[in-house]
């Protein structure tokens, strides 16, 4: 027998939603995602009306969600947002050269601007280049910080307000449990921050509005309204430490339906010690990117890539100063038998 959608419209029920349990129709169920993203924009006041907005746009589910779910609240809502779209190319053969094929569908569907920023073009150096340099072991680590300081570059570029990305509850509940494992207590109350910087602060503010957004629900949503995206995953990211993390909250969510949330309320409600010293957030003196250490963790990393040093800004940062002291002594020596031979 038919189940009534849990909304009192008459129609027939076709989900139960993941996130509250509610047996929804289709269109009970679009409505209620997307309103759940607009009480959040309203809530958490994320954006302002005039502004000239970025998202984030790799041609995933997420982002995909995201710029239509964003396209259709600006009109729905009369937000008065200017929505464009910032890619970045990380360089990798048969992933991201495909990815962006979405994109640039997405470009067409939403009628929203693009720009696309390569690694190559900003650090001269392409993901597969550098996974041939370091290996797989610590190839996420290169490609998370430039990423990073690539969507800055590039919001600075296309001179926008802030910077919507497509982070989702699950992805969220995944970097605390990360945190915690690694016991970085100066990113573990940041990572729930669902706005970060400020134009006070001389950086460009990054905010996520799919911040409550269950990954489950983002993928029916994107099946059902039938979105183009790209589903294939990273070829360099099986080995990827957020893997664990991910395997760990599903196993989690399997007892308790609510884990997610539970982690996220946690993580937003968690106290450090006034004692504990927490680094302070800042300008890269090289680069003039926002930074919590001198030099940034770009410029750092790019240093031991053209330095043929790639594994200098991996680890503790007294281990990648004697790298670099051996190696210039190394060139020294060098240098001091060629003058002999003259």
């Amino acid at each position: 027998m038919p189940i009534a959608c849990g909304s009192s419209c008459g129609r027939n029920a076709f989900m139960r939603r993941p996130k509250t349990g509610d047996t929804l129709c289709k269109e009970c169920f679009f409505l209620a995602f997307e309103t759940e993203i607009h009480n959040t924009i309203q809530q958490e006041q994320l954006f302002r009306a005039g502004e000239k907005v970025a998202i984030a746009a790799s041609g995933g589910k997420d982002s995909t969600v995201l710029a239509h779910v964003m396209n259709v609240l600006n009109r729905r809502y009369n937000y008065g947002l200017d929505l464009v779209l910032l890619s970045i190319d990380e360089g990798i053969t048969g992933y991201r050269d495909d990815s962006l094929k979405t994109v640039a569908q997405n470009r067409d569907d939403y009628g929203m601007p693009l720009r696309v920023l390569s690694y190559q073009e900003l650090y001269g150096w392409t993901m597969d280049r550098i996974v041939a340099e370091i290996g797989r072991s610590n190839n996420c680590t290169f490609c998370g910080v430039f990423r990073r300081q690539a969507l800055d570059r590039g919001a600075r570029l296309m001179e926008v307000d802030c910077v919507a990305t497509g982070h989702n509850a699950d992805d969220i509940a995944e970097t605390v449990i990360m945190n915690i494992l690694r016991g970085d207590t100066a990113r573990l109350r940041r990572c729930c921050d669902i706005k970060t910087g400020s134009k006070e602060a001389d950086t460009i503010p990054r905010v996520k509005p799919l911040k409550y957004s269950y990954e489950k629900e983002i993928v029916m949503y994107a099946h059902f309204k039938k979105l183009v995206y790209f589903s294939t995953e990273c070829v360099f990211a099986p080995n990827a430490y957020r893997g664990h993390a991910r395997a760990f909250l599903k196993d989690l969510e399997k007892v308790r339906p609510s884990a997610i949330m539970d982690i996220i309320h946690a993580g937003e409600q968690l106290q450090i010690k006034g004692t504990v010293k927490k680094p302070v957030r800042g300008v890269c003196g090289r680069c003039g990117f926002v930074s919590s250490q001198q030099p940034c963790k770009a410029c750092v990393l790019l240093e031991g890539l053209n330095r043929g040093l790639p594994k200098l800004g991996i680890g503790k940062k007294s281990k990648g100063e004697r790298m670099v002291a051996l190696q210039e002594q190394q060139l020294r020596e060098k240098a001091h038998l060629v003058k002999n031979d003259f």
